[in-house]
């Protein structure tokens, strides 16, 4: 059996480059060359432990590449075609699907629901971070790259450029609005160019690191608060005359940060969660106004599916979003180990890494 690299998960703080055979290809499914990948936040937390999965998977979601092979019931594709999928890739039939909730897919279950269950690459079946990736329910999931359009030009799209979308769109930015996002790493830095193009007049960011600053300001950020130069709560309220924001978006996955989102809310406005967490959160009754304050608290799994990457492409080819300046840093597959090493240590202001093979 013909055999591929892959980044394989061996242990809490053990990913290695190994061999595994190439995928079979069943009859609904495709087989992608993977020509880029990138590392995320998330694979890190698998890394560390602190999200648990099988031994021996192969890790990664964010898939670039070209069908090599299509299943014999796959139509409306061809071998040789250059393509993305989601880092969520949704049945497209459960009642989840149905209902709209694709992340949420629990394809085979009684009732149709799992939690996180659209969320498979790197997860519950073999990831993206290796030479070939099986697409499961490719006619779901692949979305054929428009001409004209890189790798790198794409390669957010899978991922962070959905999730940080997503947490405005969670948050119903409307036009006029006033937001804050705490955190501007990848997915926060794509949810302030998110709230941008849903219309928000004021975006607030929150960081230390300069260039993120810098980037964040590229992205659309009209203020960009250092939480290490003054409490970041009295930095915003301030800076919306006591106010506070409409939307917060948190973008990190920690308590401080979640809990300074609830705090900048105004009433009745929304605090938009992305952020995993490894841990409980509490919530200060003084924020939350005893429960009596209108607000909502919304969280959002990355959207998938090959209709949400289409729209995705389009913002890349009609120009109004650049993501290229998230790639600091390029590897081979055959240097991943030390991709990996570079990434969760956070060195040389890296943000996100290009994975060619």
């Amino acid at each position: 059996m013909a055999s591929m690299r892959a980044a394989i998960f061996i242990e809490p703080n053990r990913i290695v480059l190994g061999e595994k055979p190439i995928p079979e290809v069943g009859p609904l499914d495709a087989l992608v060359k993977i020509t880029t990948t990138t590392i995320c936040g998330t694979d890190v937390h698998i890394l560390k432990g602190e999200y648990p999965v099988e031994r021996g998977l192969t890790i990664g979601h964010e898939p670039v590449g070209v069908i090599e092979k299509l299943g014999s019931a796959v139509e409306g594709y061809s071998e040789g075609q250059r393509v993305i999928a989601g880092a969520i890739t949704p049945s497209g039939h459960s009642n989840a699907c149905l209902c709209g909730c694709h992340s949420q897919d629990g394809a085979g279950t009684r009732h149709g629901f799992k939690p996180m269950g659209g969320w498979r690459f790197g997860n519950t079946i073999d990831g993206a971070q290796a030479e070939y990736l099986l697409v499961p329910d490719a006619m779901a999931n692949l979305a054929p790259i428009p001409d004209g359009l890189t790798d790198e030009q794409v390669l957010m799209c899978p991922d962070i450029m959905s999730t940080g979308f997503s947490g405005a769109e969670s948050g119903a930015v409307r036009i006029g609005d006033t937001v804050a996002v705490f955190a501007q790493g990848p997915i926060g830095l794509c949810a302030t160019a998110g709230a941008k193009l849903m219309g928000a007049t004021t975006i607030i960011g929150v960081e230390s690191v300069p260039a993120r600053m810098e980037i964040s300001r590229r992205m659309g950020a009209d203020h960009v608060v250092d939480f290490t130069k003054g409490d970041v709560v009295e930095q915003i309220m301030a800076l919306t005359d006591g106010r506070g924001v409409d939307v917060a978006i948190e973008a990190l996955g920690r308590q401080e940060t979640f809990e300074g989102a609830l705090r900048v809310l105004r009433p009745g406005g929304t605090l938009s969660s992305l952020g995993v967490y490894s841990s409980d959160l509490k919530i200060p009754l003084g924020a939350f106004s005893a429960g009596l304050g209108d607000n909502k608290i919304v969280t959002t799994l990355c959207p998938g599916g090959k209709e949400r990457m289409r729209r995705l492409m389009s913002v890349i080819a009609s120009s109004r979003l650049d993501t290229r300046p998230l790639v600091t840093h390029r590897f081979k597959l055959d240097r991943i180990e030390e991709a990996y090493d570079l990434f969760a240590h956070q060195r040389d202001g890296v943000l996100k890494v290009a994975i060619t093979t």
